[in-house]
C-alpha cells in the first residue's frame, strides 16, 4: 500500500467512526426497540382468537416479509411525498426499519410465546391471574430466553441493512465513505474500511449475545 492510501485511510477514520457513532448506531438502536413494541404487538394479534385480529397481523408480516427492504424504504421516503406526506430522510429510514424489523421480529416472538407450555396459562389463570399479568410476569420472561438468539441475529442484520438509509441521504458510515471516496475515486479503499467498522460493530454484538445467553442460561439452571 502507497503512503498517499495509508494517509487516506488515517484521514477517513475519524469521519467514518463519526457516522457509525452518531448515524449509524443510533438509528440501529432506535429502530430496534420501536421494531421490539411493534413485534410484541403483532405478536400478540397474531395470537388473538378474533379472526380479523389475527388476519391483519398475517397481512402485516406477509407483505413485509414478501417485499424488499430498499423498496419499502423508498415508498416512505420517495412514495409518501406523492400522497402529501414528506417525511425527512432519518425518520423516514426509522420508520422503515421499525416496520421491518417489527414484521421480522413478531414471527420470532410468537413462536418464542408459544414454546411456553400451555400449563403455565392455566396455572396462571388458576390463581387468578388476568392476561396481561399473565404475559408480563409468566410468559414473557420465559419466552425471552428463547428468543434472544434469533432477535440478536436480527440486532446484527439491522445493523447492516442501515447501510440502504444511504440511498435516500442519510448521513450513516456508508454514506460517510461515499462522500470521502467522490473526490480521490478511492473506492474500494474506503469502502472497505468502512466494512471493518460494520464488521467490529458485529463482532461486538455477537459477543454480548453469547454473554447474554450465557447469563439467561444460568439463571435457568438456578
Amino acid at each position: 500500500m502507497d503512503d498517499s492510501k495509508t494517509e487516506l485511510i488515517k484521514d477517513s477514520l475519524g469521519p467514518l467512526l463519526s457516522g457509525m457513532v452518531k448515524g449509524t448506531i443510533p438509528l440501529t438502536a432506535v429502530s430496534f426497540v420501536l421494531g421490539l413494541v411493534v413485534a410484541l404487538i403483532v405478536a400478540l394479534m397474531r395470537l388473538s382468537p378474533i379472526w380479523p385480529v389475527a388476519a391483519i397481523a398475517r397481512f402485516y408480516v406477509s407483505v413485509i416479509r414478501g417485499t424488499p427492504l430498499l423498496v419499502q424504504l423508498f415508498i416512505i421516503f420517495y412514495g409518501l411525498p406523492s400522497l402529501g406526506a414528506t417525511i425527512d430522510p432519518w425518520p423516514s429510514a426509522c420508520i422503515a426499519f421499525t416496520l421491518n424489523v417489527g414484521g421480522y421480529a413478531s414471527e420470532i416472538v410468537r413462536a418464542a410465546i408459544l414454546s411456553v407450555p400451555r400449563g403455565q396459562w392455566e396455572a396462571a389463570l388458576t390463581v387468578g391471574m388476568n392476561y396481561p399479568s399473565t404475559l408480563r410476569r409468566i410468559i414473557l420472561p420465559q419466552a425471552t430466553r428463547v428468543a434472544v438468539p434469533p432477535l440478536s441475529n436480527t440486532l446484527i442484520s439491522l445493523v447492516k441493512d442501515t447501510s440502504l438509509a444511504s440511498t435516500i441521504l442519510v448521513t450513516e458510515t456508508l454514506r460517510k465513505a461515499q462522500e470521502l471516496a467522490a473526490p480521490t475515486y478511492e473506492f474500494f479503499t474506503l469502502y472497505s474500511v468502512a466494512a471493518v467498522y460494520y464488521w467490529v460493530v458485529c463482532l461486538a454484538l455477537s459477543f454480548s449475545q453469547s454473554r447474554l445467553e450465557t447469563r439467561l442460561d444460568r439463571y435457568v439452571a438456578a
